[in-house]
């Protein structure tokens, strides 16, 4: 079993899967997010969608390192996790613009105060202003704030996004075809609109990364943050604290980021949008795009649920794996199975196109500052298969 596992979590979300399976799929089941008819107008040109997502459990390592450091700031950071969770979730189905926001914060009222909530709330409007300068408009309609502290530990970050969209307009999944080549946007560095360098770990698998890179220091100070009901063997089982420096932990050869950065810093790199590329993309090259996967949760194993066909995905040239998740391999002693199950491992969006058009989506995102390469292929099969070919072994899903 892994350490995921044991910990209460799930990368592949079968019992929710299993518990929804009945539920209308909408009308491409294909694609990354669930879209049905124009319900609002009934108008058969456009289709509403409706998503929901947060910045899971690394608003508790906001927590933490407020906490430790002091610095309220890094609240504005779980905020943007919040919005890009949903926001490059719709992206991958083609919708960029004119979306609605609703946040929806839980929180114990005795340990998240009023002033990490205005952070929260700041932090969100002051990315929709951001975003608006590409192009990209969001509108902020207010949420719902409950004090929960019988139900929440410390805070949970979340929202939903609502859109009606030209049906035409719509990134299906279902160009996907043998043939298609995988180009992968890096989920580090960083880009031109972002201040800081990004670790890449964006919002998915931080309960591995929290217990897997923290030392048993958080579970004696901070019993708040976890699960009581956890084995001890899986509570904060790494050697670090957050204020642990990069160069301290890895070898000067192996690092490829800032070697100044904490630990902290790294785990709490607000996750990165795609949104101002993806809207070049869509605006000019629409019919260029056969698909889009975003790597959240289940890692690179995601595209299986996306895929139209019986097709085998081959990922033979990954982005080498950026300081954060060594540092997290280091100190947990996962496979490299389960490292690319729960992580994005440096790449966080997949766009499925003709080997001919794929230069083209690589030099958009590098204008923007954000690395790119043709990442893997599609190929004909008898099922639906993913193979990640790794230098020092093939991991087959």
């Amino acid at each position: 079993m892994s350490l995921y596992t044991k910990r209460g979590v799930s990368a592949q979300k079968e019992e929710v899967h299993a518990a929804t399976k009945n539920l209308n799929q909408g009308l491409f089941p294909n694609a990354f997010c669930k879209i049905y008819p124009d319900y609002i107008s009934g108008d058969s040109n456009y289709v509403n969608v409706m998503h929901a997502d947060g910045a899971g459990t690394k608003s508790i390592l906001a927590y933490l390192y407020w906490k430790e450091t002091g610095d309220i700031s890094v609240w504005k950071g779980i905020a943007q996790d919040a919005v890009v969770m949903n926001l490059d979730d719709l992206i991958c189905v083609g919708i960029y613009d004119n979306i609605v926001f609703n946040s929806t914060i839980d929180r114990n009222k005795h340990l998240i105060p009023g002033e990490v909530l205005e952070q929260i709330i700041t932090g969100t409007q002051q990315l929709f202003d951001e975003l608006k300068s590409f192009g990209v408009n969001i509108h902020y309609l207010g949420g719902e704030t409950a004090d929960v502290g019988d139900v929440v530990r410390t805070v949970a970050v979340n929202g939903t996004m609502t859109c009606r969209w030209k049906k035409e307009s719509v990134v299906t999944n279902e160009r996907i075809c043998p043939g298609d080549v995988i180009v992968g946007l890096a989920s580090y560095g960083k880009a031109n609109y972002e201040e800081a360098f990004n670790s890449g770990i964006g919002s998915n698998g931080l309960t591995s990364a929290r217990h897997d890179a923290l030392s048993k220091h958080y579970a004696s100070h901070y019993s708040e943050s976890y699960n009581p009901g956890l084995d001890e063997e899986v509570v904060y089982i790494g050697k670090n604290r957050l204020t642990d420096k990069v160069s301290d932990i890895l070898p000067p050869s192996e690092i490829t980021g800032d070697s100044n950065a904490s630990i902290g810093q790294l785990l709490l790199s607000p996750t990165r949008t795609y949104a101002p590329v993806m809207k070049l993309l869509l605006e000019n090259h629409f019919d260029k795009i056969h698909g889009l996967i975003h790597c959240s949760g289940g890692g690179h194993t995601k595209c299986l649920k996306y895929l139209p066909g019986d097709f085998k995905i081959i990922k033979d040239n990954l982005f080498a794996a950026p300081d954060i998740f060594k540092i997290i391999q280091q100190n947990s002693g996962s496979s490299m199975r389960e490292m690319y199950e729960v992580f994005n491992m440096g790449c966080r969006l997949e766009i499925y196109c003709s080997e001919h058009d794929a230069q083209l989506m690589i030099d958009t995102a590098k204008s923007f500052g954000i690395d790119a390469q043709i990442i893997g292929r599609v190929e004909q099969n008898v099922k639906k298969q993913l193979e990640i070919r790794l230098k020092e072994e093939v991991i087959v899903y």
